[in-house]
């Protein structure tokens, strides 16, 4: 059987190939509310897992994942998606219980030489994480996906949702941002392997250093950067907390302060963009307002369709401290202060600034020191 490479058979590229937030919200909006009160995170603020109370001591968090092929190693293909899906239940304050695999796999095209890999990188992750892949689901396709639907646990008082950030609250990210233009200059053949490295350590690692972090200081609200980008998920946590609030809320981002991988700036000016990308600063963009500094590429990193990425986490100012310190105790590498959440004459209103407007209006006095 010949050897074709995993993502020659995906049209898109890892969560890259999720439905666009517009088409997702119009769909949703067919899909009732539960009226159960056992659900303390349903799908209506768009949060990362849903939320069961089992008991006035204990939740049941459920999230699922899947996605084809962002790299041709099957073993790393299975590690990302692995962690990937596990971010889910680190967003939430979460610990994860058990882990179940969903695949969809070409076997006339690939045999199963390349799935067996995908398993055992996935299951490696998962044993990493604590917890063991305890049975699944296959069907036949012509695109091959593969991803974790993953249950956790959580007392129902101490879930971080993306509903609880505060006008005032900072926002700390964990991940650089890029791996979607980074994997698509890899797919077309313009990245060697060995210039995904960084990438792929990246998405390959878990959130559960960053979510312990958290969890210790307590924080307002979290979420994790994946296929909508950073403007998405940010405007996720947004509206959500506009309406825990009762009143618009929006934030302020710096360019500069978000970190990024090398060199993504300039594989996105030869053209390195995935489509999901562009449909995310598609919908992004009426709310949110850019530097006129900003070049369109700029504006798209901003947007750019994140795999397995990091946390965004929003914390009152008098914890910024903490928990910059509790992140590098346990060697979180990217620790960058981006912004800060603020009034909004609309929920979900996101200003971008550029160098010299950051510079005159910094979140906190703090914020040079802490800078990564």
């Amino acid at each position: 059987m010949p050897d074709v490479p995993l993502t020659s058979l995906a049209r898109s590229a890892g969560c890259a190939a999720k439905i666009s937030q517009a088409d997702l919200h119009r769909a949703l909006a067919h899909l009732p509310a539960s009226s159960d009160p056992r659900v303390l995170v349903g799908h209506g603020t768009s949060d990362d897992a849903a939320v069961i109370r089992l008991s006035d001591e204990l939740a049941l968090v459920e999230t699922v994942d899947v996605f084809p092929p962002i790299v041709d190693d099957p073993f790393d293909y299975g590690r990302i998606a692995a962690a990937n899906a596990l971010s889910d239940i680190y967003a939430m304050g979460a610990r994860p219980l058990n882990a179940l695999s969903l695949v969809a796999w070409p076997v006339e095209t690939l045999g199963t030489e390349k799935l067996a890999p995908v398993f055992v990188g996935a299951a490696e992750i998962c044993a990493e994480a604590g917890i063991a892949i305890s049975g699944g689901h296959s069907i036949v396709d012509e695109e091959p996906k593969f991803g974790l639907f993953v249950t956790g646990t959580v007392h129902p008082a101490k879930i971080v949702t993306n509903a609880g950030a505060k006008a005032g609250d900072l926002l700390v990210l964990t991940k650089p941002i890029g791996t979607g233009v980074l994997t698509t200059a890899a797919k077309r053949g313009r990245l060697p392997r060995q210039g995904l490295a960084d990438a792929v350590a990246a998405m390959t690692s878990l959130n559960r250093e960053a979510s312990e972090a958290m969890c210790e200081v307590g924080v307002s609200a979290a979420t994790d950067i994946t296929g909508f980008g950073l403007l998405g998920h940010l405007g996720n946590i947004l509206r959500a907390s506009s309406a825990t609030a009762g009143s618009p809320l929006g934030a302020v981002i710096a360019y500069g302060a978000v970190p990024l991988f090398p060199h993504v700036e300039d594989w996105l000016a030869e053209g390195m963009c995935p489509g999901g990308t562009r449909r995310n600063l598609e919908f992004a963009a009426p709310a949110t307002r850019f530097a006129e500094s900003l070049s369109e590429n700029q504006r798209l990193l901003m947007a750019d369709a994140q795999t397995s990425g990091g946390l965004v986490i929003a914390v009152a100012p008098a914890r910024l401290d903490n928990l910059l310190a509790a992140l590098e105790a346990r060697r979180v590498a990217t620790r960058a202060v981006i912004g800060r959440i603020t009034p909004a004459a609309k929920p979900g209103a996101i200003s971008v600034l550029g160098g010299k407007e950051w510079e005159s209006n910094p979140p906190e006095t703090s914020y040079a020191s802490h800078r990564i």
